[in-house]
């Protein structure tokens, strides 16, 4: 029986950053008033301005901003707002939410609350699916947060074994055990994550599949009892279960296969009565020698954040669609129209933006985005912009590059270049690993599975940033005139001086202090380091000014690009300029050097080792010692959590704790001392 229509007018979109943007565009576009929310740390953010109106919400961190229930609805209330879209993440998965959106007379754009406990809670989930003949690995029925029953049930399954966070998502809650001596710290570090993150510990098992395909089912569902599927995704390249780059169609899922894997999602859907956009992933055994077969892995009660490779193929938007069946609409969109069209769209290929260094285990970044410039000739989804902080408080994601083309190696070589164009200065990024990946034989072959990015591609994130490029930098710390806010009184400066100059430059590059010499003879530069040196000429600065001054009043940054020969090989530079801080890139790669004669000393490397700092910033979680505590080179001293994920840090050496400096709970900046170890005598 068809449902009653309610159509609504103003929408207001329950999340932050890129999200808000991306359905405030496809609202607008359907004539609907939008309505954003901001928590303290996001009050420069874009998405504040994105809509037609923004209520502040209060806090910092997610849980006493993006995760209050009270705050958000008490927005909607006092915004006059009709309905709700949740975005991904945050409160997008939470069905006590869907309901007290509904039952406070909202529209809630999303599936009902019923088929959201079904599939939110992953032991839950495996049961309908064994009900509905959709393939499971073994595992437990039951979640749990009770450790002796825990370790009981991983004797009976074997090992491999995952551990899963029964409310989780986003690879958070996770831990791979590979054998019995390993389960004890991976159910305590899953439950902890499990808790930060979604406040429910329970935690269940599965038989760990230890090189699988990563494939996902788009769904759509309509309040009439319409389900179809609009083809699949490749997930597969990740780091800490977490998706790095997104793809469809999948190189390894023929026809025959899409069909098997579209059927049994579709059947996933009906048996929980879905509603709306939503998404089954699943795991795929691709042993050599063996047929494919494929497993239930959990169902994404929510859009996700790779949906733009589907859009592109099949050409329909599937925010609108989310937003039309919610208000009661048919889906008019017909099974084997959208087959058709998935399997004659050509190749699309995501790949996600964020502040991490892949240098130090894709640890999470902090800092301020100096210099934005998206590539053109691909869809970019971001919220950013030059001079936006980036916060320790959310997801390390900062945006996303979508290439669409006829064939797979077109798509890869087009998102290869936008990821080279791509301008991202301020805090290290993934940008040029990203583009190394795409590059890979590995990746073009389609032959990779999840551990890709820790056998194969490991070597990648090691790549150091060519010389010549520090070169650069000194030459420019010498060079260009600047003032305080390093602003010029024109956009265009050409360095052209009758003087003669020789300088000393001290570089702080990667804790390394390096000494440059620069001389200027004319209107070209030679640039030394010990025996290596640079020609540098024909040079010109481009400084940018589309940032008005009035909207950053602290603005103390210049950004632009350079050109310039240099050895008689033409270059262009983009760089941002704070402070003692010079960022530089090229072809994606950048590099972050220091004024040494700007910056205070570094500490005596007397201390290496007799101290523990923060990578990043971040909450310290949990502390695992105290002072007077004897401890071994490699064990446990505390946990920090930062842009949602938990880092483990370890003591460098034997010794004793002799001072802890934090507490739990504590919010800390990067560099400071957290333990202090004295040797043993």
């Amino acid at each position: 029986m068809s449902l009653p229509t309610r159509r609504f007018e103003k929408l207001l979109i329950a999340n932050r950053g890129e999200i808000v943007l991306r359905v405030a565009r496809t609202a607008r576009n359907m004539g609907l008033q939008t309505i954003a929310v901001y928590a303290d740390a996001d009050r420069l953010s874009p998405h504040v301005q994105a809509c037609d109106l923004a209520v502040g919400i209060g806090g910092e961190r997610p849980a006493d901003s993006y995760l209050r229930m009270d705050k958000l609805l008490q927005a909607a209330k006092d915004s006059g707002a009709q309905a709700i879209h949740p975005g991904y993440g945050f409160l997008s998965e939470n069905a006590d939410f869907a309901q007290a959106v509904q039952d406070a007379g909202l529209v809630w754009v999303g599936p009902p609350p019923a088929a959201m406990r079904a599939m939110g809670d992953k032991a839950q989930a495996r049961r309908h699916m064994q009900d509905a003949g959709v393939p499971v690995l073994p595992g437990t029925r039951e979640a749990s947060t009770d450790m002796n029953a825990l370790a009981e049930q991983a004797k009976a399954l074997g090992f491999p074994l995952m551990v899963k966070a029964s409310a989780g998502g986003g690879g958070r809650g996770m831990r791979l055990v590979m054998q019995a001596s390993e389960l004890e710290a991976a159910l305590q570090s899953a439950t902890q994550e499990a808790l930060a993150a979604f406040g429910d510990g329970r935690l269940l098992l599965e038989r760990a599949l230890l090189q699988p395909r990563h494939v996902e089912v788009q769904l759509l569902a309509d309040a009439h009892g319409h389900v179809i599927h609009v083809g699949e995704r490749d997930c597969t390249v990740q780091r800490r279960h977490q998706k790095l780059i997104e793809e469809a169609p999948s190189p390894v899922v023929n026809p025959t296969l899409r069909r098997q894997m579209g059927d049994a999602a579709v059947r996933v859907a009906q048996a929980v009565g879905y509603v709306g956009a939503g998404t089954v992933e699943f795991l795929l055994d691709t042993t050599p020698g063996q047929p494919q077969a494929f497993y239930f892995m959990e169902m994404n009660t929510r859009l996700q954040v790779e949906h733009p490779v589907t859009e592109a193929l099949v050409q329909e938007d599937l925010v609108a669609w989310q937003l039309r069946v919610a208000m009661g609409e048919h889906l008019s969109l017909q099974q084997d129209e959208v087959l058709h069209r998935f399997e004659h769209g050509g190749h699309a290929i995501e790949a996600r933006l964020c502040a991490e260094d892949t240098t130090q285990q894709h640890m999470p970044q902090t800092g301020t985005l100096w210099h934005w410039q998206a590539p053109e000739g691909l869809r970019c989804d971001a919220a950013l912009r030059s001079g936006l902080p980036v916060s320790p408080f959310y997801d390390s994601m900062l945006g996303k590059l979508i290439a669409h083309a006829s064939t797979r190696d077109e798509a890869i070589a087009s998102l290869a270049d936008g990821l080279d164009r791509t301008v991202c200065l301020g805090l290290v990024t993934n940008q040029h690993f990203l583009a190394q990946v795409l590059r890979s034989d590995v990746f073009s072959s389609g032959q990779f599975d999840t551990t890709v990015l820790h056998t194969q591609l490991q070597l990648l994130s090691q790549a150091s940033v060519q010389t010549d490029l520090h070169a650069i930098a000194a030459w420019m710390v010498a060079c260009v005139p600047r003032t305080p806010t390093m602003t010029p009184p024109h956009p265009w400066w050409n360095w052209r001086s009758s003087r003669h100059m020789a300088m000393q430059i001290p570089l702080r590059v990667n804790d390394q202090l390096q000494h440059w010499q620069v001389q200027q003879n004319n209107e070209a530069w030679r640039v030394s380091q010990e025996a290596s040196s640079w020609a540098i000429e024909q040079a010109q600065l481009n400084l940018a000014n589309d940032e008005p001054t009035a909207s950053w009043p602290h603005k103390t940054w210049a950004k632009g690009h350079v050109q310039l020969t240099l050895n008689q090989q033409p270059q262009s530079i983009h760089f941002a300029w704070h402070g003692s801080e010079l960022w530089l890139q090229r072809h994606g790669q950048s590099c972050m050097v220091t004024d040494a004669r700007l910056q205070a000393a570094v500490a005596s490397q007397t201390t290496l080792g007799n101290e523990v700092q923060a990578p990043m910033h971040g909450r310290v979680v949990r502390l695992q010692v105290q002072a007077g505590e004897s401890v071994k080179a490699g064990q446990l001293l505390l946990v920090m959590e930062a842009m949602k994920m938990e880092h483990h840090l370890q003591a460098p050496r034997d010794g004793t704790v002799s001072e802890v400096t934090v507490r739990e709970g504590m919010q800390v900046a990067k560099g400071k001392v957290l333990v202090r170890l004295l040797s043993i005598e």
